[in-house]
């Protein structure tokens, strides 16, 4: 079964993730509020909250200015073992209230830096990759044993 994600934004990023996710066999579905734009093959979602609906993967690809609303919107729909990341250059005030919406619902938050251009690099835009760490389960890991005293 192929991974699903949704795409919140086809714009010239959005639209080129979303064209090498699909061409790395993942299933997409997209949500843009202009609908002009997209990319061909994908299904188009009526909202965000219907594209992130069920998505393993939900990339937030817009505006930093409308974010925070994108976020309130899908959370709805979130749940445990789902990953919300945010691609919008914003400051971390931002990203830590994008978090505090996210964090209830049990999804996964990652705020994902974009470290160049993305037309013409697509999914390999080089990216750094931040937000808080799950707990491992059976609790967090301990420090190994210390050496031995002979």
């Amino acid at each position: 079964m192929p991974l699903r994600v949704a795409v919140l934004g086809l714009g010239e990023a959005g639209a080129a993730i979303a064209q090498d996710l699909l061409e790395a066999g993942a299933e997409v579905v997209g949500y843009d509020p202009i609908p002009e734009k997209g990319v061909r093959r994908i299904r188009r979602a009526s909202s965000e909250a219907e594209a992130a609906q069920g998505a393993e993967v939900v990339l937030s690809v817009n505006w930093a200015r409308v974010a925070l609303e994108v976020a309130h919107r899908v959370a709805p729909v979130l749940a445990p073992g789902q990953v919300f990341a945010d691609l919008n250059t914003a400051a971390p005030a931002l990203k830590r209230a994008l978090c505090e919406v996210i964090a209830p619902t049990g999804a996964l938050f990652a705020d994902i830096a974009l470290m160049s251009p993305v037309p013409g690099k697509g999914l390999r835009t080089p990216s750094l990759a931040s937000g808080p760490a799950p707990e491992p389960p059976g609790g967090p890991p301990r420090a190994p044993p210390g050496p031995s005293s002979r």
